[in-house]
């Protein structure tokens, strides 16, 4: 997706994709979980899930949201890109500069220093289907660890990890969203709007955390639909409007 418009912010290295409004059905619907339930009789499950269908509520009822047009980081930001904001910043879990920044302790810091707001839960969910309907942005098959995408040095390897959007990682890494976590969507907004409130934030994705895969079912945290919520570590994948004045 080389060829899509992209904006970068020059002192931090941030590059951004454009992604265009549109409504979309947000969840894990009934033709997902059925796709679930075929790999598993296929044999492509390491272990039974019913923890997985069991959890699914959290994940549903699907719903139809309108999103607007917005700007959202090509990837997750990187060591580099937040020692920009945060020069002292340290990585325990990075093997180099060009690796998924993990916040812990440096996560309030980092939100108070960025110039740009974290995506709703909406909006991660739209950028991260990119027009599809299906488990990923590459169909209802089972996904494996060439999905899995932390380090960015690589441009021809990131480019190739793109969906639509021009989006690459999406589910990589367990990224941050703005909204308050409810373990469902009742009663959540029909539009891209965060909730607001008190309590712990949603994170989405998480399956390249647990690197190398161990054989417990961690494709499913790539499914576009895997919601959670914010317990430790987390990545932060920045968005910001559509600029009026454009420069490609």
């Amino acid at each position: 997706m080389a060829d899509r418009p992209a904006w970068r912010h020059t002192p931090s290295g941030v590059v951004f994709r454009e992604v265009p409004g549109g409504t979309f059905r947000m969840g894990l619907s009934d033709a997902e979980l059925d796709a679930v339930r075929a790999i598993e009789r296929a044999g492509g499950a390491e272990d039974e899930l019913e923890v997985f269908f069991a959890s699914a509520g959290q994940a549903r009822p699907v719903r139809e949201v309108r999103v607007e047009p917005f700007l959202i980081a090509r990837h997750p930001l990187t060591v580099a890109q937040v020692r920009h904001w945060l020069p002292e910043y340290e990585d325990s879990f990075a093997d180099s500069t060009s690796t998924t920044a993990r916040l812990e302790d440096d996560l309030d810091d980092l939100l108070g220093k960025v110039p740009f707001r974290l995506p709703s839960e909406a909006e991660w969910e739209y950028a991260a289907r990119a027009g599809t309907t299906t488990l990923t942005f590459r169909g209802d098959a089972k996904p494996d660890e060439d999905q899995v995408l932390d380090d960015f040095a690589d441009e021809e390897r990131t480019a190739a990890a793109e969906n639509a959007f021009g989006l690459a990682a999406m589910g990589s890494t367990n990224e941050l969203c703005a909204d308050v976590w409810i373990p469902h969507f009742t009663a959540a907004p029909l539009d891209a709007r965060p909730r607001t409130g008190d309590g712990p934030r949603v994170v989405r994705g998480g399956a390249g955390d647990l690197y190398p895969w161990q054989g417990c079912d961690e494709w499913l945290l790539l499914l576009s639909a895997t919601r959670d919520e914010l317990q430790d570590f987390t990545a932060i994948r920045p968005v910001e409007p559509v600029p009026t004045g454009r420069e490609t």
